[in-house]
Order: structure tokens, then C-alpha cells, then sequence
């Protein structure tokens, strides 16, 4: 079987799409902390059609994972290529070598090697994929505390022992600063609103604290550009290796797989110059806020509304509840009712057809997309994709049942069995204070809404905790499918 690197490139399939670039040319321009399944199948992406259309070759990505490598580099003994497989809804494939990642390392194995790959003046942006709460930002109050994040603690009271990304990059910068190395930029692709300002906040207070003499080298010579990113992209399976094997004869040990749809909106603020990404299919704009909440809003927001109803109903994946009629209904609300009159205006965007071509990508049968995955970390993800929503509509006398429906669903799930008994895994990073005021429920309506960390002073207002409390009551009476009905069925008598 053939292993994945560049002597082999030449032997591969023809019809297994490789890099027509020379990858000797290409030199690293950005340093990349989180080199997960959505990077290389995202921004990695974007960057290798760049380095395709013959642009810019010194934009090539340096990626960097703060976890100890188990073993010696595995990405490196592929020559860091890997195959990114596009999954249509009609069961076809289109794969490709993906050749735009040049090195890989880990922080916590190689820290002086980092510190200096990032201190280089060639190195002119450093880009993250953390997930949503890796920032140490307090969801409820948006202040940095640190808290929910080990390693940026550590950090905090150790300055000089970087275990954390804001420790990692202070100390890389104060390394820059000291060398003359010139202007940057921190460019986070996290699906966080305000992810730029989030990221800007994260750093300047970590600094604050853990180094204040780089607080004017950083207000002086750094840009923090917010964006918006989007595509679905599921963990990697057994089947998929087995597809590239049998299709290919070809062994990939970094393979990932998507959904054919992808969108990348970007602030138009860097430091010290940027790849023309805007030639590749990424829209650079004066403001991605309204792009930014779109994108929270509708897809993010779909999936929590949809992934606590499909567990609670039993389905595994993430298509299977998009296929149920009563879970695409209450979907469809969710869009109409609530998501879409949150949102500012963009010139040139249906919001109404962007949530309904939302609902036909999640219903890709191939992507086998699991809801345990959506599922997991709710408590950093439904403050920033529902409760901005409910924030919005309230102040705006508008309806807030269906966001209150799908929180109280989660509270439902977190009670952790199902309807006939079977366990449900809570997996969250608040996971014992969750189930607990979860089960207080049972005994104090509206307890769960008092988690002040998640919900700030939600559990304040009477109309939402009105909704929540019927719904959440709804699903212990009745159950979910009849909860669901009821609330399909008041949008169907508001129609008539």
C-alpha cells in the first residue's frame, strides 16, 4: 500500500488530485496553532488553492499543537500531506492531496522551537483553531478570568513556563519585539462571535497579568481581524481509511472529510500583509460582524436546536434528525421566527434561503455527522450561537419560544437518561455543575437558567424562563415527540 508523502506524490492515482506546485518552493508565512480535522480541511484548504493558482508561495502554514506528540512526529512522516475527501449528498467523492501544511510541531515537545518559528520575521500571522473555550473568556460576562482552562492558569501564575497557547505566543512575541522581527497578526478562526475582538481580549488581558511590559508593543504591532468560517467537517472513521485503501491503495494517517459547502469571510485588517485569498474563493471585508452572526445564528444555532431533540429521540447522526418531520419543522421556526430577525442586514444575502440551504447541507446523508459531537461542550457553544439570538429578540418584544425550547431540551439531556433509561453521556467542561442544576429541576423550576457562568441574567427574565419552564415541563410529562408536536403545531395555527 502506498504511504502518503512526496516521493510517492508522482505514483498516486491519476484521478487522486495532488499538488501541481512544487512544494520545495513554498516558504512559511504563518505559524498555525490547533492543526485539527477543521483546519486542514478549511483554512489548509484555502491556502493549497492558492499555492495551485500559482500565487504568493510564501504563505505556507506552520502548524503547531500545544499537546505532547505520543510518538515521533506522525505528520511528519508523511511529508505533512494529507487527503481531504468532499462527501456529496448523492454518495460521490472528490479527494484530494492537500499540500499547504510544511511543518508540524508540538509546543510542549520543541517550546524553543516554536518560540523562534513564531519570533521569525517570516512569520507574519498566527492563526488558531482552539475551540470555543479555549480563551479563557468568561461566556456570561465576555471578561477574561482564565477560568475552565488548566493550562492558561498555570500560565498566569508561571509567566515564564508557557504550557498554554497565550503563554506560548507572549513569550514568542516579547522574543519578536526584542529582535526587531516586525508586525503581526492574530487571525482566529474559531466559531466564536467577535472572534477577533475575543482573541485581541484574551491576549491583552493574559498580558496584563503575565507580562504588562508587551502591552504597547502589542497595541502598536498587532491586528486582530475577526472571521467567519464554515463547513462541516466530522471526525474521521475507520470507514473512511478504508475508502482511500481500497480506492487508492493509499494509507493516510491525517485523512479528513467534509461536506462540499465552504465559506470563509475575513476582516480585511492585517498587520503586515496577507496572502490573496481573496483570488481563492474567501470574501475579505471592511466588517464580517453581520457575516459573523449569520453564520453563529443559522448553522450553528440549527444544530443545537436539532442535536438535543434528536438525542432525546434517538437518532445517532446528525441527518437522521434533519430527516424527521417534526425536528426539520421546529427547525424551520427556530430560522424564521427567531435566528433570522436577529440579524443585520447584508447586501446581496436571503438570510431565509442561506437557513434553508443550511437544513439541505445537514441533511448529507455521507457525512454521517454523530449528534453526541454536536451534542458535547454545550455549555460554550449555546452562549454564543442561542443566547445572542434570545438577547436580541427580547430586547426587540420578539418570540423567544423556540430558543427557550431548545434550552430546555438541553437541560432535558443533561438530566443524563433517556426515556426508556438509557444513559446519555454529558460531556462539557461544566459537566458536574450541569447535570446538577439540571436535576434540580425536578424539585425548583427554572434552576438550571441560575448557572450564571452560562446563562448571566437570562434566568431574570420572565418571559423566557416562562417558555423554558412549559417546555422542560413538556418533556419530563410527555415526552419529547409530543413536546415537539405542540410546538410545530403553533407555528402551523399561526400560519392558518
Amino acid at each position: 500500500m502506498n504511504h502518503l508523502d512526496n516521493q510517492k506524490l508522482a505514483h498516486l492515482p491519476h484521478d487522486l488530485h495532488t499538488p501541481g506546485y512544487d512544494r520545495a518552493d513554498l516558504r512559511p508565512g504563518i505559524v498555525h496553532i490547533g492543526v485539527g480535522h477543521f483546519h486542514r480541511a478549511h483554512q489548509a484548504m484555502y491556502l493549497d488553492r492558492l499555492f495551485e493558482a500559482g500565487l504568493d508561495q510564501d504563505w505556507a502554514i506552520w502548524g503547531v499543537t500545544m499537546r505532547p506528540l505520543a510518538q515521533d512526529n506522525p505528520f511528519a512522516a508523511q511529508d505533512h500531506l494529507y487527503t481531504l475527501t468532499e462527501k456529496h449528498s448523492d454518495g460521490s467523492r472528490v479527494s484530494r492531496v492537500i499540500g499547504s501544511i510544511i511543518g508540524f510541531e508540538s509546543a510542549h515537545d520543541s517550546t524553543e522551537s516554536v518560540l523562534n518559528r513564531i519570533a521569525s520575521p517570516s512569520t507574519r500571522i498566527v492563526s488558531l483553531t482552539i475551540t470555543e473555550g479555549g480563551y479563557g473568556i468568561d461566556p456570561a460576562t465576555g471578561t477574561f478570568t482564565g477560568a475552565g482552562d488548566r493550562l492558561i492558569a498555570h500560565d498566569m501564575a508561571h509567566p515564564g513556563d508557557s504550557q498554554s497557547w497565550l503563554g506560548l505566543l507572549l513569550n514568542a512575541l516579547r522574543l519578536r519585539r526584542d529582535r526587531d522581527a516586525g508586525r503581526i497578526t492574530l487571525l482566529s478562526c474559531d466559531n466564536i462571535q467577535d472572534n477577533g475582538k475575543v482573541a485581541e481580549r484574551a491576549l491583552k488581558s493574559f498580558a496584563a497579568q503575565a507580562g504588562p511590559d508587551m502591552l504597547d508593543w502589542i497595541d502598536e504591532n498587532m491586528t486582530f481581524p475577526g472571521s467567519m468560517v464554515d463547513r462541516v467537517v466530522p471526525a474521521t472513521t475507520d470507514a473512511d481509511r478504508t475508502y482511500l485503501a481500497s480506492r487508492f491503495n493509499l494509507e493516510d494517517g491525517w485523512a479528513v472529510t467534509c461536506e462540499p459547502f465552504t465559506q470563509w469571510t475575513i476582516e480585511d485588517n492585517f498587520a503586515n500583509g496577507r496572502p490573496p485569498l481573496d483570488k481563492v474563493g474567501v470574501d475579505l471585508v471592511p466588517d464580517v460582524a453581520p457575516y459573523e452572526r449569520m453564520k453563529l445564528r443559522l448553522a450553528n444555532g440549527v444544530h443545537q436546536g436539532l442535536c438535543f431533540f434528536g438525542r432525546l429521540l434517538n437518532y445517532r447522526y446528525v441527518h437522521e434528525a434533519i430527516d424527521d418531520p417534526d425536528i426539520h419543522s421546529f427547525l424551520i421556526r427556530y430560522i424564521d421566527e427567531e435566528a433570522v430577525p436577529s440579524l443585520t442586514p447584508i447586501d446581496g444575502v436571503d438570510f431565509t434561503a442561506w437557513g434553508r440551504e443550511v437544513l439541505t447541507r445537514f441533511a448529507n446523508p455521507q457525512l454521517q455527522d454523530p449528534i453526541a459531537r454536536i451534542c458535547a461542550e454545550t455549555s460554550d457553544r449555546i452562549p454564543k450561537f442561542v443566547l445572542p439570538v434570545v438577547t436580541d429578540r427580547l430586547r426587540a418584544e420578539g418570540s423567544v419560544e423556540v430558543c427557550a425550547a431548545i434550552v430546555a431540551a438541553w437541560a432535558r439531556y443533561a438530566q443524563g437518561k433517556d426515556e426508556h433509561g438509557a444513559t446519555m453521556e454529558v460531556i462539557d467542561p461544566r459537566r458536574e455543575s450541569v447535570i446538577r442544576a439540571a436535576q434540580a429541576e425536578r424539585e425548583t423550576p427554572g434552576a438550571f437558567l441560575q448557572m450564571r457562568e452560562v446563562f448571566g441574567d437570562l434566568g431574570n427574565s420572565p418571559d423566557f424562563v416562562k417558555h423554558f419552564i412549559s417546555v422542560r415541563e413538556s418533556l419530563n410529562s410527555i415526552g419529547a415527540r409530543a413536546t415537539l408536536l405542540n410546538l410545530v403545531q403553533r407555528k402551523r395555527a399561526a400560519i392558518a
